[in-house]
């Protein structure tokens, strides 16, 4: 942090440099904030002077990759979920998808029926996503209270996260996975992002249409959440295939490979949703839907009772990062002595 606090040649590259100018001292909360401020979009260590081979062998995109291997574990509740998942990411996702499915299976009445409730009443169905819901609400609220006591900066940090305004490398791209500037990693994001937030909107439609209207599942093929639906689930192909595609061909400099696990094991969750969600609309009308519907389900599951001790929850520190730079940038610099 000294280094690069006397060095300055990467300010413009991020948010991490500017708010790292404003400290001479760096305390455990700094350290954490600074990490997940950043973006690991790589161009800093490819600028630097004092990466290897110089002496100082600094590599300061792994440095914080590192440290925000750290706040995942020091900051996740309950504890050992954060470390089981940190130290076993594919392993531990796939034995919970496995038994999830497993358990789907067992609570529906029959696999032969086509229709979805025939298959999995829609009281259970609700009943289990609603439980499972608020566990993976009290799972990211207390993490964030934690991690964040404050308030401020929300506007522009929802401006920031929605664009990827940080993937930009400062202008020419990302220096991801290799040397040569690309905006193909923020291109990925952004598939797998509102892609996420299509297939979210969808299954709002969706309630609304069956509590609002009293119309039940499955909707046309024109209908608002098929369409939704459709739309984020080919985006949550793209995207995290994309994703993974990047991540083979990274330069291992850039990251801890310690965090490989968490990032294979999310991306996959993601992939395996979209692809059964899309099986199960093609073979909506078969002998197949049963089963597919059960392992869709217990996928899905899968996927939310992970989110907050998998990669995905980069995504709620770096946004509280996010902000407190904001609330800093609105206060006068600070005032160092002459030394």
């Amino acid at each position: 942090m000294n280094i690069c606090n006397a060095c300055r040649y990467c300010e413009g590259y991020c948010a991490v440099f500017p708010a790292l100018e404003r400290r001479l001292e760096f305390g455990e909360d700094e350290i954490h904030y600074l990490a997940n401020l950043c973006h690991n979009c790589g161009s800093c260590l490819y600028a630097c002077q004092y990466a290897p081979p110089h002496e100082f062998q600094l590599n300061f995109p792994r440095l914080l990759a590192e440290v925000r291997a750290e706040t995942y574990r020091k900051y996740a509740w309950p504890a050992a979920l954060g470390g089981l998942f940190q130290r076993n990411g594919v392993a531990a996702t796939l034995i919970t998808a496995a038994c999830l499915v497993a358990f789907v299976i067992a609570l529906s009445a029959t696999m032969n029926e086509r229709s979805f409730y025939a298959v999995m009443p829609h009281n259970a169905m609700a009943g289990l996503f609603t439980i499972v819901a608020i566990f993976v609400v009290i799972a990211f609220v207390i993490p964030y209270r934690r991690f964040s006591s404050s308030g401020g900066g929300l506007g522009s940090a929802t401006a920031d996260a929605l664009r990827l305004k940080y993937l930009d490398g400062g202008g020419e791209g990302c220096t991801y996975p290799r040397e040569k500037p690309s905006f193909a990693r923020r291109w990925f994001h952004h598939f797998t992002f509102y892609g996420f937030l299509l297939c979210f909107a969808a299954t709002c439609v969706a309630t609304l249409y069956h509590y609002g209207f009293g119309w039940q599942a499955p909707y046309p093929l024109s209908s608002i959440p098929v369409l939704l639906g459709t739309l984020g689930g080919i985006g949550l192909l793209i995207g995290p295939a994309g994703l993974m595609w990047l991540m083979v061909r990274r330069d291992p400099e850039l990251a801890d490979p310690k965090q490989a696990g968490m990032d294979v094991a999310f991306l996959l969750l993601l992939f395996l949703t979209s692809l059964t969600g899309l099986a199960l609309l093609v073979l909506r009308d078969t002998t197949s839907m049963g089963l597919l519907l059960a392992i869709h389900l217990g996928i899905v599951l899968a996927l939310f009772l992970t989110l907050p001790y998998g990669k995905f929850v980069h995504a709620l520190y770096r946004f509280a990062a996010l902000m407190r730079y904001h609330r800093e940038k609105l206060q006068p610099p600070p005032q160092f002595g002459a030394e």
